[in-house]
């Protein structure tokens, strides 16, 4: 069976070179006799993965000296509930940015464990946009502003970051992590969840300045505290192996392709292709415009519940799978990280330029 263009929003598609791979390394991994599913975390071969694999990771988003790299699990769900437990005690207070599905859980999460001030909200225009900030509109009480760099359902992402002074900025950046540069450094915490643009699910990366650990609620579980992971050198607990070492593989793959800058040349190419398409069509329409428009997820609709089944059904058929738009807003996306290919990008635009002629 030929492998089809997998445009799912996560677990997303993952580069085939690394699948190939992993594949070969499947039973046997460069002659230790076992799996890396099989082997002891403790072992020098895994000990190997993991310092190769945290050593890519911090040399491709050029992570500074001052800031820990860890490697959890639970997703990125779980760090709406770790960031507070571990920062909000400074002061008691929060600020976050209402950008979508996933913010909403963040802050109601965070409202379990102190004060959190909801700064802006583009809830009202259904989240088709992000929202002015000015430095003037946080609490500069607040223990961390919080924000989501890129809204996979609803295809949004933040232009620029704002201007929080000396307050920690945290972002979820689950589903544009490695596809273009950030300055680590204007970061408090960076948290992501792999299954998008990192690699299988199972691993939550978190990278987070030094100095914020140590301030965990007295409530906060063990497990829930980033100095015990930190102490432990993500290693408290056995952790997800194989995730691990898939992740490894890709940011070797990355760094063979010239690294995040390089990606970022290629995942802007990839969008505007699509978006110019779109733009142009009379059939299709893409809900978000201008500078806030996703270069990772690309919601769009043709204004015809069943016409849109048609194309996400006769799409599939075409070997594009997984366009179907989230429950929460209906229509299609495309969802193409890293691992998307340009010539799936081409082959898509070229099957809805026929599906529209066809359809007209």
């Amino acid at each position: 069976m030929s492998r089809v263009f997998n445009f799912s929003a996560g677990p997303a598609a993952l580069p085939t070179a690394v699948l190939e791979k992993a594949q070969k390394e499947m039973v046997d991994y460069r002659g230790a006799g076992v799996s890396v599913m099989e082997m002891s975390h403790r072992s020098k071969e895994f000990k190997s993965i993991f310092d190769e694999t945290g050593n890519r990771l911090r040399k491709l988003m050029a992570v500074p000296d001052n800031y820990e790299a860890l490697f959890l699990q639970g997703g990125a769900s779980s760090q709406f509930g770790m960031v507070p437990l571990n920062l909000i005690g400074l002061t008691g207070k929060a600020d976050y940015v209402n950008t979508g599905a996933w913010s909403k859980k963040a802050i109601a999460e965070a409202n379990r464990y102190g004060k959190v001030n909801v700064v802006a909200s583009s809830e009202d225009q259904t989240f088709t946009y992000i929202p002015e900030l000015s430095a003037s509109m946080f609490d500069p009480e607040a223990s961390y502003v919080h924000i989501t760099t890129n809204n996979t359902i609803y295809g949004t992402v933040f232009p620029k970051l704002p201007e929080v002074g000396n307050i920690p900025l945290v972002a979820d950046m689950s589903s544009d992590i490695l596809s273009k540069p950030y300055d680590v450094g204007k970061f408090g915490i960076i948290y992501a969840g792999a299954q998008k643009n990192i690699g299988p699910a199972g691993l939550t990366i978190v990278i987070i300045q030094k100095d914020l650990l140590g301030h965990a609620l007295d409530i906060t579980p063990k497990m829930f505290n980033y100095q015990t992971h930190a102490d432990a050198g993500s290693m408290f607990n056995t952790p997800p192996c194989f995730a691990i070492y898939m992740a490894g593989l890709v940011f070797e793959w990355l760094e063979e392709r010239g690294g995040v800058e390089a990606m970022e040349e290629i995942n802007r190419r990839k969008a505007k292709k699509l978006y110019d398409y779109i733009d142009q069509s009379e059939m299709f329409d893409a809900p978000v415009k201008g500078n806030d428009r996703s270069i990772m997820n690309v919601p769009f609709v043709t204004g015809d519940e069943q016409l849109d089944a048609r194309f996400i059904e006769e799409a599939a058929v075409a070997g594009f799978k997984t366009l179907k738009g989230h429950r929460s807003v209906g229509g299609m996306r495309a969802s193409i990280y890293n691992a998307m290919p340009e010539e799936g990008v081409d082959a898509l635009v070229r099957f809805m330029e026929q599906f529209e002629k066809a359809n007209s």
